[in-house]
């Protein structure tokens, strides 16, 4: 073997192995094997730590369970509208079952016309609000168990007392005082004095235009829209022209009320999702007070 191989194999057995951890226990003279990112001979170094695996992007936020039945009222979440449905119930199967004579009495007695209301008209206007006409399965029956429950859940019991009763009062003597006055002008015979006049809707037609101008806009205009639309087609066909008109007067009394919810309604409401919930405030609305 010529002497150039002799000194390549022993520079070879003298330089250190090129692999990670090679030569450790190979001999006491051996050198420490060091681990994969540390300098050699450079002590308090912390070992590189391997690359993180690329994270997941974070799962979407599951929305809220579909709960239609908070589209009607309960004890807990709309106590007003609950109660009231009780005792509306109660005085429909009353007047379904009861003595027609007696039924008839009270009705007339509970009546809204001007002599009335000239006696004793926080009795009247209060009593009168207290029948369906029609019964439970009438329109405005069912109308007042959606929109009062939805707008009792966004602005409160009492403010949704408030809407209704204002509504109906304030529609109430604006129907009945343009006949009093036909009647004293000779207009109307007297017998206009005493027009049976009762029942729920116009309250009713208050709250639906009150609700609308808390719901987005997307839904606001076309229920304001179809239930204009019944009010002015009601009111043509000339069958109750002074209830139609008092109907009319009635939603847009309540949208005369945005203005006022709407600050409320700012002050008060807390911060909840936007989306999902049947019975959410960006549709039907929680309770927020």
């Amino acid at each position: 073997m010529s002497w150039l191989g002799t000194a390549a194999r022993a520079r070879a057995e003298r330089a250190p192995s090129a692999l990670p951890g090679a030569g450790a226990g190979d001999g006491p003279d051996a050198a420490p094997a060091v681990p994969p990112g540390l300098l050699p001979g450079v002590p308090r170094q912390r070992s590189a730590r391997p690359a993180l695996v690329e994270a997941e992007p974070a799962a979407l936020p599951r929305p809220p369970r579909q709960r239609p039945w908070r589209l009607l009222p309960t004890p807990a979440g709309t106590p007003f509208t609950f109660g009231y449905a009780l005792l509306l119930v109660a005085t429909s199967l009353f007047a379904e079952y009861a003595d027609p004579v007696l039924v008839s009495d009270l009705l007339q007695g509970s009546s809204t016309d001007v002599v009335h209301l000239a006696q004793a008209p926080l009795l009247v206007l209060v009593a009168s609000a207290l029948w369906i006409a029609g019964g439970m399965t009438s329109a405005y029956a069912i109308g007042f168990l959606f929109v009062l429950t939805a707008l009792e859940r966004r602005i409160g019991g009492l403010r949704t007392a408030a809407v209704f009763f204002g509504g109906h009062a304030l529609a109430t003597l604006a129907t009945e005082l343009p006949v009093a006055f036909s009647v004293a002008a000779g207009r109307l015979p007297e017998t206009s004095l005493h027009r049976l006049d009762y029942g729920i809707s116009f309250g009713v037609m208050t709250s639906i235009g009150a609700l609308a101008g808390l719901l987005p806009a997307w839904l606001r205009w076309p229920v304001l829209a179809g239930v204009g639309y019944v009010a002015v087609t009601d009111l043509l066909a000339y069958v109750d022209p002074m209830t139609d008109w008092g109907h009319l007067l009635s939603l847009t009394l309540g949208m005369a009320s945005w203005p006022l919810l709407r600050r409320w309604r700012t002050r008060h409401a807390r911060p909840a999702p936007l989306l999902g919930d049947l019975g959410h405030p960006a549709l039907w609305g929680a309770r927020t007070y």
